[in-house]
């Protein structure tokens, strides 16, 4: 498959934002009544911290089928000094074209981008056993937490030279718009757009019911409201689990399949 990329034009502007919509349909979890990444995309375009240099759509046929968006964040230091990063997202691949690559083309051509705009690190927070084969390491092993002081493994950084992000624990910010979404708001604008079907998320059940008894009470601890929502776990986080052996890490990696999730290392 043929893939140009080029930067993002306004004249983009609403065939990316649908096929986010595409790309994030099936994402939403039981908290939300729809996805909202198409109007965080939207929102982002607007945001003070907005990268344009670096806004890449994906072509193929004539056809844009991805997008990466990137906001400026930050690393405020124990000594209390701001270091300026990257964060990208949504990363955007419609869904026919999903596992072909684009993403990693999209994501390896925009690191490139922003190296040679001397840009320290990416930060984001993401897949935790997919983004690691593109080269993100956990935050954590640089001393990086989120806003909060808390760590875990979704929260990635990808340094854009060696020894970016040497000594620089500390704290990371991003836009404050990332957490400024309503539902009302995300229903509103997707009023703009051809009518879908409403999405369902698969239920914990198809799990838990599947699991020895030890396991299945790790994971109803963790209050998973979805099958989907393991995915923003790593398959060390779960594995370290009180409860959770090999077996029933091979029991989730099956259930995931079978629903058309990836999960796990060997998946991603």
């Amino acid at each position: 498959m043929d893939i140009t990329l080029r930067l993002e034009t306004p004249a983009d502007y609403y065939a990316v934002e649908e096929l986010t919509r595409e790309a994030f349909w099936a994402f939403w979890e039981d908290d939300r009544q729809i996805c909202d990444e198409h109007l965080l995309v939207s929102k982002l375009r607007h945001c003070p911290s907005f990268v344009p240099e670096l806004d890449y759509v994906a072509e193929s046929g004539g056809e844009i089928i991805g997008n990466i968006i990137y906001t400026k964040s930050g690393i405020e230091s124990v000594s209390g000094k701001t270091y300026e990063t990257l964060t990208f997202g949504p990363l955007s691949v419609h869904p026919k074209y999903q596992n072909r690559g684009v993403g990693k083309v999209l994501m390896h051509h925009s690191f490139a981008e922003a190296t040679r705009l001397g840009y320290r690190a990416v930060i984001i927070f993401g897949i935790p056993d997919y983004y690691p084969r593109i080269g993100f390491r956990r935050a954590a092993e640089f001393g990086i937490t989120n806003a909060d002081g808390k760590t875990f493994d979704a929260h990635m950084a990808y340094p854009l030279y060696d020894g970016a992000l040497d000594g620089l624990n500390g704290k990371c910010f991003a836009d404050p718009v990332y957490e400024s979404l309503t539902q009302y708001d995300a229903l509103e604008f997707d009023k703009r757009f051809p009518p879908k079907n409403k999405h369902t998320p698969v239920s914990i059940s198809v799990l838990l019911d599947r699991l020895e008894a030890n396991a299945r009470a790790a994971i109803e601890k963790e209050n998973y409201p979805s099958l989907n929502m393991i995915t923003s776990k790593s398959e060390r986080e779960v594995s370290s689990l009180e409860g959770i052996d090999k077996m029933a890490v091979e029991t989730i990696r099956d259930a995931m399949r079978e629903h058309g999730l990836r999960w796990g290392a060997a998946e991603s």
